[in-house]
């Protein structure tokens, strides 16, 4: 989807948080990625910036979503090496924090990262998204350098059950499953995000072969409620960063999530601020426009702190 089909086409806005069947395709490498295939604009700067702009931007910060499109391959060159300049300013304070790993397996994240585990078990045991290799530098980065790597998600099981029942059947459960999801009862999507939310349709059941449709939420199936279910993903995300800080003082967390859980500072980003205000978010929407390179930046202020815009001629790291 192109940044410019964003306001136009609400439909297309499940591919930023919902999984339909995709086939793998070849790619641009990372390593082929350049700076002619990406544009930084900074909507406080009113202006194009390099990328050390929001690095040394972030020293005022404690948060800096990053909101993707998931098969974009320029943004996973991005995100890694802005990972990396975190690192190289902030040392072992820069830490990551993912949508891509659900909670429950943070214990199997920590033993990879820690306590030498096969990449084969991690890959099984962590339930890693069918795209991992978009992400797995990151976390290789992470493991040679000794950070940290939050797994933020709430468990699908939980959204499916939620979404179907209330938030009274996850009260209902065990005191060892409330770990895995955000306190209860948790804010649901309200204003502007619940608009959003709603104009989300048509979406297509998905493959249960495929370990990344496994996250989807049903969106036209009876009494399935869509905003109990997307907001628990919201507020798990953002108690995950908020119980990370809490615990770790002066840490640089970058949380990388669908653009759909960060972009106008909605979803996770305000969630985030209802579990502490003064934690200080920074937000990146990142996407492709096919206008590329002529970009009409006014068109996507709205989206956050830093908007990147990326080529569209540039394959994708995989069909949907």
């Amino acid at each position: 989807m192109s940044i410019k089909k964003h306001k136009s086409n609400p439909i297309n806005f499940t591919r930023l948080i919902f999984f339909g069947t995709f086939l793998s395709i070849g790619f641009q490498s990372q390593g082929q990625v350049t700076e002619k295939n990406y544009k930084v604009y900074s909507v406080k700067l009113n202006k194009e910036v390099p990328l050390i702009t929001i690095i040394d931007d972030m020293k005022n910060y404690d948060v800096l979503f990053y909101g993707e499109e998931h098969n974009d391959s320029v943004t996973h060159f991005l995100e890694k090496t802005i990972f990396e300049m975190l690192y190289k300013s902030y040392s072992t304070s820069a830490t990551l924090s993912m949508e891509m790993f659900d909670r429950d397996v943070q214990v199997v994240m920590n033993e990879y990262l820690k306590f030498g585990i096969r990449e084969k078990n991690f890959n099984k045991d962590a339930r890693v998204w069918s795209n991992y290799r978009d992400y797995k530098p990151m976390v290789e980065f992470a493991k040679n350098n000794k950070l940290d790597v939050v797994c933020a998600n709430a468990p699908s099981r939980y959204t499916n059950l939620v979404g179907r029942k209330g938030q009274k059947a996850l009260m209902e459960l065990p005191e060892e499953s409330k770990k895995f999801f955000a306190p209860l009862p948790y804010d649901t999507a309200t204003g502007k995000y619940y608009d959003k939310l709603m104009g989300l349709s048509n979406h297509n059941p998905t493959s249960k072969t495929d370990t990344v449709a496994k996250k989807s939420m049903p969106m036209n199936m009876g009494s399935y409620n869509l905003i109990m279910g997307q907001s628990l993903w919201d507020a798990t995300m953002a108690f995950s960063v908020f119980e990370y800080l809490n615990k770790n003082v002066n840490k640089k967390v970058m949380q990388v999530n669908g653009r759909f859980h960060s972009d106008e500072g909605f979803a996770a980003v305000a969630q985030l601020k209802r579990f502490n205000p003064k934690i200080k978010s920074l937000i990146i929407s990142s996407g492709s426009d096919d206008a590329y390179p002529n970009i009409d930046w006014s068109k996507h202020k709205d989206q956050g702190d830093y908007i990147i815009i990326t080529d569209p001629a540039v394959p994708k790291t995989y069909k949907d």
